[in-house]
Protein backbone atom coordinates (compact mmCIF):
# COMPACT_ATOMS: atom_id res chain seq x y z
CA UNK A 1 0.00 0.00 0.00
CA UNK A 2 3.05 2.25 0.49
CA UNK A 3 1.32 4.54 2.98
CA UNK A 4 2.93 5.78 6.19
CA UNK A 5 0.72 6.36 9.22
CA UNK A 6 2.09 9.23 11.27
CA UNK A 7 1.11 11.41 14.23
CA UNK A 8 -0.26 14.88 13.53
CA UNK A 9 -0.47 17.73 16.08
CA UNK A 10 -3.82 18.05 17.94
CA UNK A 11 -4.66 21.37 16.35
CA UNK A 12 -6.46 22.38 13.13
CA UNK A 13 -3.76 22.48 10.43
CA UNK A 14 -4.56 23.86 6.95
CA UNK A 15 -3.56 20.54 5.35
CA UNK A 16 -6.05 18.58 7.46
CA UNK A 17 -8.84 21.10 6.84
CA UNK A 18 -8.18 21.04 3.08
CA UNK A 19 -8.24 17.24 3.00
CA UNK A 20 -11.53 17.17 4.89
CA UNK A 21 -13.08 19.69 2.51
CA UNK A 22 -12.22 17.39 -0.38
CA UNK A 23 -13.00 14.09 1.34
CA UNK A 24 -16.33 14.89 3.01
CA UNK A 25 -18.74 14.12 0.19
CA UNK A 26 -21.83 15.73 1.71
CA UNK A 27 -21.81 19.44 0.98
CA UNK A 28 -23.03 20.46 4.44
CA UNK A 29 -20.09 18.61 6.01
CA UNK A 30 -17.50 19.93 3.56
CA UNK A 31 -18.70 23.51 4.10
CA UNK A 32 -18.13 23.24 7.85
CA UNK A 33 -14.79 21.40 7.63
CA UNK A 34 -12.80 24.15 9.41
CA UNK A 35 -15.19 24.20 12.37
CA UNK A 36 -15.42 20.41 12.51
CA UNK A 37 -11.65 19.98 12.64
CA UNK A 38 -11.32 22.73 15.25
CA UNK A 39 -14.01 21.14 17.45
CA UNK A 40 -12.52 17.65 17.26
CA UNK A 41 -8.91 18.73 17.79
CA UNK A 42 -8.21 22.01 19.59
CA UNK A 43 -11.48 22.29 21.54
CA UNK A 44 -11.67 18.60 22.42
CA UNK A 45 -8.01 18.38 23.46
CA UNK A 46 -8.68 20.82 26.30
CA UNK A 47 -10.94 18.23 27.94
CA UNK A 48 -9.83 14.73 26.86
CA UNK A 49 -6.94 12.83 25.23
CA UNK A 50 -7.02 13.27 21.44
CA UNK A 51 -5.23 11.23 18.80
CA UNK A 52 -4.69 12.69 15.31
CA UNK A 53 -3.25 10.39 12.66
CA UNK A 54 -2.28 11.13 9.08
CA UNK A 55 -1.79 8.78 6.15
CA UNK A 56 1.05 10.00 3.92
CA UNK A 57 1.97 8.74 0.46
CA UNK A 58 4.91 10.20 -1.43
CA UNK A 59 4.99 13.16 0.94
CA UNK A 60 1.31 14.04 0.47
CA UNK A 61 -1.41 13.77 3.11
CA UNK A 62 -4.02 11.36 1.71
CA UNK A 63 -5.98 10.48 4.85
CA UNK A 64 -6.64 11.67 8.37
CA UNK A 65 -8.22 10.19 11.47
CA UNK A 66 -9.19 12.02 14.66
CA UNK A 67 -9.92 9.93 17.74
CA UNK A 68 -10.33 10.52 21.46
CA UNK A 69 -11.04 8.93 24.81
CA UNK A 70 -14.41 9.48 26.41
CA UNK A 71 -14.17 12.06 29.18
CA UNK A 72 -17.01 10.29 30.99
CA UNK A 73 -15.60 6.76 30.66
CA UNK A 74 -11.90 6.42 29.68
CA UNK A 75 -12.46 2.73 28.90
CA UNK A 76 -14.18 3.93 25.73
CA UNK A 77 -12.24 5.23 22.75
CA UNK A 78 -13.95 7.06 19.91
CA UNK A 79 -13.13 7.52 16.26
CA UNK A 80 -14.48 11.02 15.68
CA UNK A 81 -13.55 11.50 12.03
CA UNK A 82 -12.00 9.51 9.16
CA UNK A 83 -11.36 11.27 5.86
CA UNK A 84 -9.60 9.78 2.84
CA UNK A 85 -8.82 11.65 -0.36
CA UNK A 86 -11.29 10.61 -3.09
CA UNK A 87 -8.45 9.44 -5.35
CA UNK A 88 -7.08 7.15 -2.61
CA UNK A 89 -10.22 5.29 -1.61
CA UNK A 90 -10.60 1.50 -1.67
CA UNK A 91 -6.84 1.12 -1.33
CA UNK A 92 -6.73 0.31 2.37
CA UNK A 93 -5.96 3.81 3.65
CA UNK A 94 -9.03 4.06 5.88
CA UNK A 95 -8.48 0.56 7.22
CA UNK A 96 -4.84 1.31 8.05
CA UNK A 97 -5.87 4.47 9.92
CA UNK A 98 -8.55 2.63 11.89
CA UNK A 99 -6.21 -0.22 12.79
CA UNK A 100 -3.58 2.21 14.09
CA UNK A 101 -6.23 4.18 15.99
CA UNK A 102 -7.37 1.01 17.75
CA UNK A 103 -3.79 0.40 18.88
CA UNK A 104 -3.26 3.98 20.05
CA UNK A 105 -6.57 4.20 21.91
CA UNK A 106 -6.02 0.77 23.44
CA UNK A 107 -2.63 1.91 24.72
CA UNK A 108 -4.39 4.84 26.41
CA UNK A 109 -6.64 2.42 28.26
CA UNK A 110 -9.62 1.95 25.96
CA UNK A 111 -11.23 -1.51 26.07
CA UNK A 112 -13.63 -0.67 23.25
CA UNK A 113 -13.49 1.66 20.27
CA UNK A 114 -16.71 3.29 19.12
CA UNK A 115 -17.40 4.73 15.71
CA UNK A 116 -19.77 7.20 17.32
CA UNK A 117 -19.90 10.80 18.44
CA UNK A 118 -18.06 11.64 21.67
CA UNK A 119 -20.05 14.47 23.31
CA UNK A 120 -19.71 17.29 24.06
CA UNK A 121 -17.22 17.72 21.17
CA UNK A 122 -18.46 15.76 18.18
CA UNK A 123 -19.39 16.29 14.54
CA UNK A 124 -21.79 13.39 13.89
CA UNK A 125 -23.67 10.83 16.01
CA UNK A 126 -22.03 8.06 13.98
CA UNK A 127 -21.42 7.16 10.33
CA UNK A 128 -23.93 8.75 7.96
CA UNK A 129 -25.31 5.84 5.94
CA UNK A 130 -24.52 7.76 2.74
CA UNK A 131 -20.78 7.45 3.50
CA UNK A 132 -20.96 3.90 2.19
CA UNK A 133 -17.17 3.24 2.03
CA UNK A 134 -16.92 4.02 5.75
CA UNK A 135 -19.78 1.62 6.54
CA UNK A 136 -18.06 -1.08 4.48
CA UNK A 137 -14.71 -0.48 6.21
CA UNK A 138 -16.32 -0.71 9.66
CA UNK A 139 -17.92 -4.04 8.88
CA UNK A 140 -14.78 -5.41 7.24
CA UNK A 141 -12.71 -4.57 10.33
CA UNK A 142 -15.06 -6.36 12.70
CA UNK A 143 -17.11 -3.51 14.13
CA UNK A 144 -20.67 -4.40 15.10
CA UNK A 145 -23.56 -2.04 14.70
CA UNK A 146 -25.30 -1.48 18.01
CA UNK A 147 -27.45 1.61 17.48
CA UNK A 148 -29.02 3.84 14.88
CA UNK A 149 -29.43 7.60 15.29
CA UNK A 150 -30.97 10.26 13.12
CA UNK A 151 -31.04 14.01 12.60
CA UNK A 152 -33.95 16.13 11.52
CA UNK A 153 -33.67 19.12 9.19
CA UNK A 154 -35.53 22.39 9.78
CA UNK A 155 -35.71 24.65 6.73
CA UNK A 156 -35.01 28.28 7.65
CA UNK A 157 -36.42 30.06 4.61
CA UNK A 158 -38.92 32.92 4.87
CA UNK A 159 -42.35 31.63 5.76
CA UNK A 160 -41.16 28.25 7.00
CA UNK A 161 -42.78 26.68 10.06
CA UNK A 162 -39.44 26.84 11.86
CA UNK A 163 -39.52 30.64 11.83
CA UNK A 164 -43.08 31.16 13.04
CA UNK A 165 -43.28 34.14 15.43
CA UNK A 166 -43.04 33.43 19.15
CA UNK A 167 -44.23 36.77 20.55
CA UNK A 168 -47.81 35.69 21.29
CA UNK A 169 -46.66 32.48 22.97
CA UNK A 170 -44.10 34.42 25.01
CA UNK A 171 -46.82 36.80 26.19
CA UNK A 172 -48.95 33.84 27.32
CA UNK A 173 -45.96 32.44 29.22
CA UNK A 174 -45.32 35.85 30.78
CA UNK A 175 -48.90 35.83 32.04
CA UNK A 176 -47.98 32.68 33.98
CA UNK A 177 -44.84 34.29 35.37
CA UNK A 178 -42.42 32.66 32.89
CA UNK A 179 -39.66 34.78 31.36
CA UNK A 180 -37.93 33.72 28.15
CA UNK A 181 -34.57 35.28 27.30
CA UNK A 182 -31.11 34.76 25.87
CA UNK A 183 -28.63 33.23 28.31
CA UNK A 184 -25.38 34.97 29.21
CA UNK A 185 -22.16 33.74 30.73
CA UNK A 186 -23.48 34.46 34.23
CA UNK A 187 -26.27 31.93 33.62
CA UNK A 188 -23.94 29.05 32.76
CA UNK A 189 -23.43 27.63 36.29
CA UNK A 190 -27.18 27.40 36.90
CA UNK A 191 -27.82 26.02 33.40
CA UNK A 192 -25.13 23.37 33.81
CA UNK A 193 -26.49 22.36 37.22
CA UNK A 194 -30.05 22.15 35.83
CA UNK A 195 -28.91 20.02 32.89
CA UNK A 196 -26.89 17.63 35.08
CA UNK A 197 -29.56 17.19 37.72
CA UNK A 198 -32.50 16.89 35.31
CA UNK A 199 -31.05 15.03 32.33
CA UNK A 200 -27.55 13.78 33.25
CA UNK A 201 -25.17 13.04 30.39
CA UNK A 202 -22.91 15.66 28.81
CA UNK A 203 -25.35 18.45 28.06
CA UNK A 204 -23.63 20.71 30.57
CA UNK A 205 -20.51 20.52 28.39
CA UNK A 206 -22.50 21.33 25.27
CA UNK A 207 -24.08 24.30 27.00
CA UNK A 208 -20.61 25.54 27.90
CA UNK A 209 -19.75 25.29 24.21
CA UNK A 210 -22.77 27.36 23.21
CA UNK A 211 -22.93 30.26 25.68
CA UNK A 212 -20.85 33.19 24.52
CA UNK A 213 -19.25 31.53 21.48
CA UNK A 214 -19.50 33.01 17.97
CA UNK A 215 -22.22 31.36 15.84
CA UNK A 216 -23.69 29.75 18.97
CA UNK A 217 -26.08 30.60 21.77
CA UNK A 218 -28.59 29.48 24.38
CA UNK A 219 -32.11 30.64 25.24
CA UNK A 220 -33.73 29.81 28.56
CA UNK A 221 -37.07 29.98 30.34
CA UNK A 222 -37.32 30.74 34.05
CA UNK A 223 -39.82 31.60 36.73
CA UNK A 224 -38.84 33.34 39.96
CA UNK A 225 -35.20 32.60 39.19
CA UNK A 226 -35.81 28.87 38.66
CA UNK A 227 -34.80 27.48 35.26
CA UNK A 228 -37.63 25.63 33.52
CA UNK A 229 -35.96 24.87 30.20
CA UNK A 230 -33.23 25.71 27.74
CA UNK A 231 -32.37 25.34 24.08
CA UNK A 232 -28.90 25.66 22.57
CA UNK A 233 -27.31 25.76 19.15
CA UNK A 234 -23.85 25.88 17.61
CA UNK A 235 -21.95 23.88 20.24
CA UNK A 236 -20.95 21.10 17.87
CA UNK A 237 -21.35 22.92 14.54
CA UNK A 238 -22.85 26.31 13.56
CA UNK A 239 -25.75 24.75 11.64
CA UNK A 240 -26.65 22.24 14.36
CA UNK A 241 -29.34 22.78 16.96
CA UNK A 242 -29.30 21.20 20.41
CA UNK A 243 -29.36 20.19 23.08
CA UNK A 244 -32.65 21.32 24.54
CA UNK A 245 -34.57 20.26 27.62
CA UNK A 246 -37.64 21.23 29.60
CA UNK A 247 -38.22 20.45 33.28
CA UNK A 248 -40.72 17.58 33.59
CA UNK A 249 -43.11 19.80 35.56
CA UNK A 250 -43.15 22.32 32.68
CA UNK A 251 -43.72 19.88 29.81
CA UNK A 252 -46.72 20.74 27.68
CA UNK A 253 -46.53 24.43 28.59
CA UNK A 254 -45.24 25.54 25.17
CA UNK A 255 -41.82 26.49 26.51
CA UNK A 256 -39.98 24.02 24.27
CA UNK A 257 -41.46 25.29 21.02
CA UNK A 258 -40.68 28.91 21.91
CA UNK A 259 -37.07 28.17 22.85
CA UNK A 260 -36.56 26.04 19.74
CA UNK A 261 -37.82 28.70 17.35
CA UNK A 262 -35.86 31.48 19.07
CA UNK A 263 -32.67 29.50 18.42
CA UNK A 264 -33.63 28.72 14.83
CA UNK A 265 -34.33 32.41 14.27
CA UNK A 266 -30.79 33.21 15.44
CA UNK A 267 -29.36 30.64 13.04
CA UNK A 268 -31.39 32.02 10.15
CA UNK A 269 -30.16 35.54 10.95
CA UNK A 270 -26.59 34.19 10.73
CA UNK A 271 -27.25 33.04 7.17
CA UNK A 272 -27.94 29.37 7.83
CA UNK A 273 -30.64 28.09 5.48
CA UNK A 274 -31.25 24.68 7.06
CA UNK A 275 -30.62 23.67 10.67
CA UNK A 276 -29.69 20.16 11.68
CA UNK A 277 -31.44 18.96 14.84
CA UNK A 278 -28.88 16.45 16.01
CA UNK A 279 -29.33 13.06 17.65
CA UNK A 280 -33.12 13.52 17.76
CA UNK A 281 -35.31 11.92 20.40
CA UNK A 282 -38.92 13.21 20.18
CA UNK A 283 -39.55 13.24 16.42
CA UNK A 284 -43.21 14.40 16.64
CA UNK A 285 -42.25 17.44 18.73
CA UNK A 286 -39.76 18.77 16.18
CA UNK A 287 -42.06 17.95 13.29
CA UNK A 288 -44.94 19.90 14.86
CA UNK A 289 -42.92 22.76 16.33
CA UNK A 290 -40.63 23.47 13.38
CA UNK A 291 -41.85 21.43 10.41
CA UNK A 292 -38.64 19.41 10.67
CA UNK A 293 -38.17 16.16 8.77
CA UNK A 294 -35.93 13.15 9.34
CA UNK A 295 -33.09 13.39 6.84
CA UNK A 296 -29.72 12.11 8.08
CA UNK A 297 -29.44 8.57 9.45
CA UNK A 298 -26.34 7.28 11.23
CA UNK A 299 -25.06 3.81 12.14
CA UNK A 300 -23.10 3.60 15.40
CA UNK A 301 -20.49 0.85 15.74
CA UNK A 302 -18.28 -0.60 18.49
CA UNK A 303 -15.45 -3.11 18.77
CA UNK A 304 -13.48 -4.58 21.66
CA UNK A 305 -9.74 -3.87 21.45
CA UNK A 306 -6.67 -4.99 23.34
CA UNK A 307 -5.00 -2.55 25.70
CA UNK A 308 -1.35 -1.86 26.09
Amino acid sequence: MNVEITDLPPEPSPAVVDLCRRALDLSEDAAEAPGIVDTLTRRAAAHRPVVVLGAVRDGALVGVLIGSLSAADPRLGHVDLVAVSPTERRQGVGGALLTEAESRLGALGAAEVLLAGNPPHYAWPGIDVRYTPAVCAAQRLGYRQDRTAWNMTAELSDGSAALRPTEAAEQRLAGRGVTVRRAGSDDLPALAAFARSTFGGTWDGELAGSVGRPDAGVHLAERDGEILGFAAYGSARPSWFGPMGTAPAAEGSGIGGVLLRRCLRDQAAAGITAAQIGWVGPVPFYSNAAGARIERVFFLYRKAVKGA
